[in-house]
C-alpha cells in the first residue's frame, strides 16, 4: 500500500492504524495500531462541521467478528455522545457486519429473538441501509482445516456478511435528546428491554415514577404494553416526555446510568 501511495503523486495518503482501536479507553501513551481520532482526522485534513451539515467523512471497513457486538456498542455510545469520530459531525459508516447482527440492528417489534436495545438505539440514531450481501464462502478463513470461521447463530440466519451503511440522523438532537443526556436514554432503553415481556408500567413503577400511567396515556401508549411492543420512535418519545416532566432528576437514577456505562466500557 505504501508503494502504491508513492506512485500516485499525492492522490492517496496511507496512515498506519486500526480504526477499531481508535480512542482506546485505557489511559497512557497510545501506540500504533491504536490511535486517537483527533490525530487521525488532523492528518487527513478533516475539519469538524455542525451536526445537521452534510456527512464530513465516509468510512469503509469490516467489523472484527470476535468483538462485533462490543464494537457496535462502543460506536453507539460515541454516536450519542458526539465523541470520537462523531465529534466531527455525522460520520458515515459503510461496514461489513454479520447477517445475524444486521438482523438485530433492523429488527422490529414482534421479532422476539432479534428485537433488542441495540435495535432501538441504532434505529433511532441512524438511517440503516443494506448495500450488499456476500456469502461467507467468498472470504478467506483462518481455520487450519480450511473450514469457514463463521460465528454460529442458533436463532438468526447467518449465511452472509452484510455491507451496511449507517448514516446518523440529521434530526437526532433536535428534540429533548442531547449528547449530554443521551447516556440516560441508552440506559432507559436497556433497562426496559432487559425483560422484553415486562409491562412498561411496571418498569416505570420500579423507577418510583407514580405518574407513569398518566404519561403513557398522554403518549397514546397502551397501559399494558410490553417493552418489546414499542417501536424505536416510541422509546424516544417516552424519554423526551420523561425529560420534560423532570422525572429523571433523582440521584439514584443517574448513579445507575454511570454504573451501566462503566460496565459496558
Amino acid at each position: 500500500i505504501q508503494s502504491l501511495e508513492n506512485s500516485l503523486d499525492g492522490q492517496l495518503k496511507v496512515i498506519y492504524g486500526d480504526f477499531f482501536r481508535l480512542d482506546p479507553l485505557a489511559t497512557g501513551t497510545v501506540k500504533p495500531p491504536a490511535m486517537c481520532s483527533d490525530k487521525l482526522f488532523e492528518t487527513m485534513g478533516v475539519a469538524a462541521v455542525p451536526w445537521r451539515a452534510d456527512v464530513p467523512v465516509k468510512i469503509f471497513g469490516i467489523l472484527p467478528q470476535k468483538k462485533e457486538r462490543n464494537t457496535l456498542w462502543r460506536l453507539l455510545f460515541a454516536l450519542y455522545e458526539c465523541s470520537s469520530i462523531y465529534r466531527y459531525g455525522r460520520a458515515e459508516l459503510n461496514i461489513f457486519i454479520s447477517e445475524k447482527e444486521y438482523q438485530v440492528l433492523t429488527a422490529k417489534p414482534g421479532e422476539a429473538r432479534a428485537y433488542q436495545a441495540l435495535s432501538v438505539l441504532w434505529q433511532v440514531g441512524c438511517e440503516i441501509q443494506l448495500l450488499h450481501t456476500e456469502p461467507w464462502s467468498s472470504f478467506v478463513t483462518n481455520l487450519k482445516n480450511g473450514g469457514l470461521a463463521v460465528p454460529k447463530s442458533t436463532w438468526l440466519p447467518n449465511d452472509h456478511l452484510c455491507l451496511v451503511r449507517l448514516t446518523p440522523q440529521q434530526n437526532l438532537f433536535t428534540g429533548g435528546l442531547k449528547p449530554t443526556n443521551s447516556a440516560t436514554f441508552i440506559f432507559m432503553v436497556k433497562q426496559c428491554l432487559a425483560k422484553p415481556k415486562s409491562r412498561l408500567t411496571d418498569r416505570l413503577n420500579s423507577w418510583s415514577l407514580d405518574s407513569g400511567g398518566k404519561l403513557l396515556r398522554e403518549l397514546e401508549i397502551p397501559k399494558n404494553a410490553e417493552a418489546r411492543k414499542l417501536y424505536p420512535e416510541d422509546y424516544r418519545r417516552l424519554f423526551e416526555a420523561l425529560q420534560n416532566s423532570n422525572m429523571f432528576t433523582e440521584t439514584w437514577f443517574h448513579d445507575e446510568v454511570l454504573e451501566s456505562i462503566r460496565n459496558i466500557n
